[in-house]
């Protein structure tokens, strides 16, 4: 919905609260004098006031202009009505039933959040070999052909030509042969190179026994486990250390993933992880986290969580995509609902049903964010009801209430200092900052969505002015998630560069976007793609297109996956 039909539904409704008796005002002390009387007896009027919105006045009789009602008189030495501060809002039943205000109570229980990764099955790494040659030669004949095959440890794989290892077989036979005219450290020396050439001893105890030395030499399998690629063919000539073949066990799995340093706390080595396979159309496998990395990465903010999971039945591919679900929950925490939260001012607020269709908007402090509650730190009583539906026009007609004159902003509870009341400035300050580092940001991504390196590249001085004025105006901007870049983002060499840098800085950028409801307004929308190269789930912005239905573009693959990933509303 645009900004326009925000404000416009906003108006209406509180047009029609006011013709059914809406108000945003107590009524206060009446009257702290003798009334005046003029010479006849009569009390002398002063002006007229509506006792449902007190910031109407007038000279003369009449009617406010807002519910209708007719304007009261007010007397020399009566106070008047009061205008209050705005802390109480008050709806006619027929208003609650328009706009469907709903109230749920605070709880107290667990807090449960479901983490969502995506990650990839790779093989374990401690037991991952690679065979390379160690002396050079021709291989004469493979005994394993194709990836993916399956060997045994000392399994043959190829039989190597070595003249090499033909001249070392008679250096050290001619020294066994003739043990009395070579001191020990020699014939010594000339097992130690048999070996190191790639012999094990059972083949040099084979070779006194034969007495017969042999240019042919076995390449054995080190491990048992899967050939995970193939670098040789039957007659290619090899040099020592050329990588020949390269060997994995696929008994167990590592799904590994990448963890944000935001959910780092949440994570704990033996917590259990729901794992997913594509290919498995919805069956999950559950298993434990056995290791988080303790090395955060400096670009992605990121650390490497593993889980092991059992792959005896060869199910899964090396490799392959996978989806995993951390179900958490921290006990004993007092409990609101995420749909109560507003989040118009300097701090988020919720409205109390105070019965009687009163509602009190109600500052509070929040902890940790779950699925469909929040923590809440101070502010809110266990046993208080909350709007969760409603709460946002409620507040949109109290905004439209004090920008008429009607009083100050809502205080938090047990507030005694005045400013604490008054009306944040910062959240329009750091908006009117970010809206152009956004655009910005979202006239690069369609250049990156079109390929055009040049493009993106014309964009970046207008990012760079735009970051700066940010984080100049904006404030705790310097210490930031976008601080990092004021040195300026990689212009290339090639397109793949550029879009490296700019996914770290989109996501950056489309979060803070979505923090400030940009994408509510109606000139940008928020995308992200789950399998972007550098964080694995990136997000960017794009201006808003005329039509609803506009494609999204995705600026970290363009062309080759340009409608890769899904709008966040």
């Amino acid at each position: 919905m645009s900004a326009v039909k925000t404000a416009t539904l906003i108006l209406l409704t509180a047009l029609a609260a006011g013709s059914t008796g809406y108000f945003l005002a107590r009524k206060t002390a009446s009257s702290h004098a003798p009334a005046a009387a003029s010479a006849n007896g009569e009390r002398k009027i002063r002006f007229y006031q509506s006792p449902m919105h007190p910031w109407i006045k007038s000279e003369r009789p009449g009617k406010c202009t807002i519910c209708g009602m007719d304007l009261a008189p007010v007397y020399e030495g009566d106070a008047g009505f009061d205008k209050g501060n705005g802390s109480l809002i008050t709806l006619q039943p027929a208003t609650a039933a328009v706009i469907g205000v709903e109230t749920s109570p605070v709880t107290r229980g667990p807090l449960v959040r479901t983490l969502r990764v995506t990650g990839v099955l790779d093989d374990d790494e401690t037991l991952h070999r690679i065979l390379s040659a160690r002396v050079p030669g021709r291989i004469e004949k493979l005994f394993v052909n194709t990836i993916g095959a399956s060997v045994e440890a000392g399994a043959p794989l190829a039989t190597l030509y070595s003249p090499d290892m033909l001249t070392a077989q008679r250096q050290y036979l001619e020294r066994f042969r003739a043990a009395a005219a070579f001191a020990d450290a020699e014939r010594s020396e000339a097992r130690e190179r048999l070996l190191l050439l790639g012999l094990e001893p059972d083949d040099i105890t084979r070779l006194e026994q034969t007495q017969q030395p042999s240019a042919i030499h076995t390449l054995r399998a080190p491990a048992a486990g899967t050939v995970i690629s193939r670098n040789v063919y039957e007659g290619q000539y090899v040099q020592a250390n050329d990588r020949l073949f390269e060997i994995g066990d696929f008994t167990h799995l590592w799904f590994i993933f990448d963890a944000y340093e935001a959910d780092l706390p949440w994570l704990r080595p033996g917590q259990a992880v729901d794992v997913s396979i594509p290919s498995l159309h919805g069956e999950t496998i559950t298993a434990p986290i056995a290791f988080i990395d303790p090395n955060l990465n400096e670009m992605t903010r990121t650390a490497r969580v593993r889980v092991v999971i059992d792959n005896t039945a060869r199910r899964f591919l090396h490799r392959q995509t996978a989806y995993g679900l951390v179900h958490i929950s921290l006990p004993g925490r007092l409990l609101v609902p995420r749909t109560a939260l507003v989040f118009t001012q300097r701090q988020p607020i919720v409205y109390v049903d105070k019965t009687g269709n009163t509602y009190e908007p109600r500052a509070v402090t929040l902890g940790p964010a779950g699925d469909d509650h929040y923590a809440v730190q101070s502010g809110l009583r266990e046993g208080d009801r909350v709007v969760t539906q409603g709460a946002l026009l409620i507040d949109g007609q109290a905004q439209i209430a004090r920008q008429s004159g009607m009083g100050s902003q809502p205080a938090p509870e047990h507030a005694h200092d005045v400013h604490a009341a008054q009306p944040a400035q910062s959240d329009s300050a750091d908006i009117a900052a970010l809206t152009p580092l956004v655009l910005a940001a979202a006239d690069a991504a369609a250049a990156l969505a079109a390929d055009d390196l040049a493009a993106y590249q014309k964009q970046i001085p207008a990012i760079q002015t735009a970051l700066a004025d940010y984080i100049e105006k904006a404030p705790n901007a310097k210490s930031g998630p976008l601080a990092q870049f004021t040195a300026g983002l990689k212009p290339g060499p090639a397109i793949k560069d550029a879009r490296a840098s700019y996914e770290v800085f989109s996501t950056a950028v489309a979060d803070l976007a979505k923090a400030a409801r940009l994408h509510h307004s109606g000139a940008v929308r928020i995308y992200q793609c789950p399998m972007t190269p550098v964080l694995g789930t990136g997000r960017w912005v794009q201006r808003a297109a005329p039509s609803s239905a506009a494609a999204l573009a995705n600026p970290f693959f363009g062309s080759a996956m340009l409608e890769c990933g899904e709008e966040i509303k």
